[in-house]
Order: structure tokens, then C-alpha cells, then sequence
């Protein structure tokens, strides 16, 4: 983890900040492998102003979510991730972006989330997932 430098008084990555984070992602990762609907819909900000945008669908709201999410294939999830960066801002908002492969896959999968700390806890708000040919 890189040090905690200031930008404009805002703290970027604080220790305790970005430990709590990366575990939040973590669990995140392993519901999504193992396909957890249940977590996977904790963990998202359950709100109409939560926004998904998948490799062949836009979600708009936590209903959208989770009904893609419950119709989605509970096979081939497993995956490896890269280059993950985790940068929290201040106490109460964090991005993290990684990319990933599936086994087996010749597409590169980006995935890029929004996380706020809510009074329930860490909450993704956004995410982008996309997928381009491995060159």
C-alpha cells in the first residue's frame, strides 16, 4: 500500500481506511466467484441511485441488480485478478479497480467500483465491468 499523502486536505489512504476497504473488496470477490447472491446484493448501496454497468447490460438501481444477478449463470466464475488498486479518500469513499481473467478466456475483464462507507458499512455505489480481446 502505497503512503497516505494529502491532495487538497483530503487524506488518501489512510491505513485503517484502506484495510477496511480491501476487505470489503475481498468479500466482495469471493461472493462474486462463488456466486453469494445474498452478499453480493449486501454489499452493493441498496438504492434506486445505484448505477451497474456490465459487459451486455446498464443497471440502473439495487432492484436491477440484484433480479441480473439472480438470473445470472452460477458456473464458470472463477477468475485471477491484476494490477488491483484500492485508494480510499478520506474516511468514507474508496475506488477499487482491477483487472481479471477468467480460466481459460482470451478476453481481459476491467472492473472498476465506487465504495462509500454507509451507516450498514462499506458499500459499492457504482461499477463498471468490461471485457476487451487479449492481444
Amino acid at each position: 500500500m502505497p503512503p497516505s499523502p494529502r491532495s487538497s486536505e483530503v487524506e488518501i489512504n489512510l491505513p485503517q481506511v484502506h484495510e477496511e476497504v480491501s476487505a470489503a473488496f475481498a468479500r466482495y470477490e469471493d461472493a462474486l466467484v462463488h456466486n453469494k447472491v445474498d452478499l453480493l446484493d449486501e454489499l452493493f448501496w441498496s438504492s434506486p441511485n445505484t448505477v451497474r454497468y456490465g459487459v451486455g447490460e446498464n443497471l440502473y438501481g439495487a432492484d436491477e441488480i440484484l433480479k441480473f444477478r439472480q438470473g445470472r449463470p452460477s458456473t464458470g466464475l472463477k477468475r485471477s485478478l491484476q494490477r488491483t488498486v484500492i485508494t480510499t479518500f478520506g474516511r468514507d469513499s474508496a475506488t477499487a479497480m482491477t483487472l481479471f481473467r477468467r480460466e481459460g478466456g482470451n478476453k481481459l475483464g476491467r472492473q472498476s467500483q465506487t465504495w462509500v462507507r454507509m451507516p450498514e458499512g462499506w458499500r459499492v455505489v457504482a461499477a463498471h465491468v468490461s471485457l476487451m480481446d487479449i492481444v
